[in-house]
């Protein structure tokens, strides 16, 4: 697949200093730093602030960050599943072999983002706007996509299956590259997927059509 778009890559200085979340975290808002090797615990925190910051093999447990802020951010070997960034807005920042089991970006707003080797099973981007976003070999299966607003979305050899895109245009989306036995999608939003020939056989059943 060739890339179509450049995505912003985040802006992270050298010599970060090395941090613990709980010295900073009545402050809400972390900036370049690095905060690694540790877990981050029931923490419920609305609009707390990342600003060229790096996380590395941190595990978040039963965390809720509503309408967060991360900017200039790396994740990389981290679990986030089950994490709450609702409402949040996410600009220049890189997910890296990271589990994000049901992590939650609904109503978010994502550019400059890419997710590479990520496990995103169940993941949920309902109500999202995405724009310069990249999935590289990811699995997302059964994620929700519902009624997204796409703009220069790649998915290049991702695990789609089950996933739901109902209510969302994919015009422009090519998904030629992903597997999947079922999608969930919108016959009416389908205009312009770009799609292998095998999945075209799939998607022509979900339009009616009776292939001989």
């Amino acid at each position: 697949m060739t890339n179509l778009f450049k995505i912003q890559q985040p802006k992270i200085p050298q010599n970060l200093t090395s941090v613990e979340f709980d010295d900073l975290k009545e402050e809400h808002y972390f900036k370049k730093c690095v905060i690694r090797d540790c877990s981050i615990s029931g923490e419920d925190i609305e609009r707390i602030q990342f600003d060229q910051v790096v996380f590395e093999n941190v595990s978040f447990v039963d965390v809720n960050f509503r309408f967060v802020e991360l900017v200039d951010v790396i994740f990389d070997k981290c679990d986030l599943s089950n994490t709450e960034f609702c409402n949040g807005s996410v600009h220049r920042v890189e997910f890296k072999s990271s589990k994000l089991l049901g992590l939650n970006f609904a109503d978010a707003v994502l550019r400059n983002v890419v997710f590479e080797e990520c496990q995103a099973r169940l993941a949920s981007f309902g109500y999202a706007k995405l724009k310069q976003v990249k999935f590289q070999q990811c699995a997302i299966q059964s994620g929700d996509f519902y009624e997204c607003q796409l703009d220069k979305v790649e998915f290049n050899q991702c695990n789609l299956d089950e996933a739901n895109f109902e209510g969302t245009s994919l015009n422009g989306i090519d998904l030629s590259s992903c597997e999947f036995h079922e999608l969930k999608v919108s016959a009416e939003k389908l205009a312009g997927c770009i799609v292998s020939e095998e999945q075209a056989i799939a998607f022509s059943r979900l339009l009616g059509l009776n292939i001989k």
